[in-house]
């Protein structure tokens, strides 16, 4: 059995869409609050921090409504059409505002644009399930880790696409107002380039028999036993799937503590400029990208739990590592670049194969509500994570982040051990087979 690795690398368009956005969301929505509209920064980190408080709602709700639509597109791929385009008509209102604004003040373009990135950003949250969806729809269960590792990839070319049009677009710093509706532009012509990608190129209906034609010739492959008329999962997945869901916010608690405030934290422990401590980041990130297609296959190999459970005990002894670090010097080393290329590479394991996992304890009919889960309960971690972490800076003192975070991606090594369904099915090759390495 082999991925369809083409038909994969056009399905992960979608998510390349969503993360070109959320890069560019992320790098200029701040500065536009704080340097044009002279919000504070208090209430500029409200309003950023919206979009994982929606998240919460919208990401399950839009991944159950596509489970049920009946559209002759398919079920993901209406939400994805009217997602994409809401955004982007809305994403250019933005630009646009901020210009208005800058030219002659007024409260009134304030409101509009705050109401507007509000619009904004419950259109992207319409899509991002059914978008993400899309792959274990058409992929094959014992596929899918591999198949996830591409459109993680397929994410992080968005991100970097985005990043390279910035560096060219806007080479020097100036203090003269400089318009952001160029790059709004352009990110918004890249969501509609892949928009057209996956509707025009991506035959849902057409790859959904397929994949059900396929799975009704192949029912080793469904371990989890579902019902047919959409009754509750039995009560041992039950019991695998709350585990799941459990270790899943565990470590996000974890990893996004540190990546919420390594920056400050490396300045005040390590004395380390902010180049320095986003290099570190930067690292971490490049580790996981090359590790994503690798930890695929490592998990069709040895299972996707066990290789969830080798990045957890990874990530967390890396973080003990740096703790351990803090604890005997004051100053920058570059073995903290090695460190967090371990950290990348922990992270690879985990995230690759984790979605899979929920979404092997259901049944087809239910792919986009247990997207919804998996994202509820990731999101709701983003959210408390930066506040919990940094009480802790404040009140208890810098060195608590990362025994904080080593604790709780540890945490997340043993409640995986009660994991005990959603896993792909692991086969030894016997004879000659042992010496192929293809799949």
């Amino acid at each position: 059995m082999k991925l369809n690795t083409k038909r994969t690398v056009l399905v992960g368009f979608a998510f390349l869409s969503i993360c070109a956005f959320w890069q560019m969301y992320d790098n200029l929505v701040p500065k536009i609050l704080t340097e044009t509209f002279g919000i504070g920064e208090s209430l500029s980190g409200v309003i950023m921090a919206s979009d994982n408080i929606l998240a919460l709602f919208l990401l399950p709700l839009f991944g159950g409504l596509s489970d049920k639509c009946t559209s002759k597109l398919g079920r993901r791929r209406p939400f994805i059409l009217f997602g994409t385009l809401a955004s982007v008509a809305l994403m250019m209102l933005l630009p646009i505002l901020t210009d208005s604004f800058h030219a002659a003040p007024a409260t009134w373009k304030t409101v509009c644009f705050i109401v507007g990135l509000g619009l904004l950003l419950i259109s992207m949250g319409t899509y991002r399930s059914p978008a993400v969806a899309l792959m274990p729809d058409v992929t094959p269960k014992p596929l899918r880790s591999k198949a996830n590792a591409i459109i993680n990839l397929m994410g992080a070319l968005g991100g970097i696409i985005y990043l390279i049009i910035t560096t060219f677009l806007y080479k020097t710093s100036s203090d003269v107002y400089v318009s952001y509706l160029p790059l709004f532009g352009i990110v918004g012509g890249i969501m509609l380039f892949a928009l057209a990608i996956v509707m025009f190129c991506v035959n849902e209906p057409k790859l959904v028999a397929e994949q059900k034609k396929y799975e009704e010739a192949h029912p080793e492959d469904n371990l989890v036993q579902v019902t047919e008329n959409g009754e509750a999962l039995p009560a041992e997945v039950k019991k695998s799937l709350s585990f799941l869901l459990i270790s899943i916010a565990l470590w996000f608690i974890g990893y996004n503590g540190v990546t919420t405030w390594f920056s400050v934290y490396a300045a005040e422990s390590w004395h380390m400029t902010l180049g320095q401590a986003n290099t570190c980041l930067t690292i971490a990130t490049a580790g996981a990208i090359v590790t994503y297609i690798p930890s695929g296959n490592v998990a069709s190999k040895i299972g996707r739990r066990k290789a969830i459970r080798f990045g957890t005990l990874l990530l967390s002894g890396s973080f003990a590592a740096a703790f351990a670090y803090t604890m005997v010097s004051d100053q920058f080393s570059p073995i903290l670049y090695g460190l967090f290329i371990l950290v990348g590479v922990a992270w690879a394991f985990i995230n690759v194969n984790s979605l899979p996992m929920v979404v092997e304890m259901c049944k087809g009919s239910e792919v986009g509500k247990f997207t919804g889960l998996y994202y509820t309960f990731s999101m709701s971690a983003q959210i408390a994570t930066p506040i919990v972490a940094g009480w802790l800076l404040e009140n208890i003192g810098y060195k608590t982040l990362f025994p904080y975070a080593a604790i709780f991606v540890f945490a997340s090594f043993i409640t995986m051990a009660f994991v005990k369904h959603g896993d792909n099915k692991v086969e030894a090759k016997k004879g000659l087979e042992a010496f192929d390495i293809d799949d």
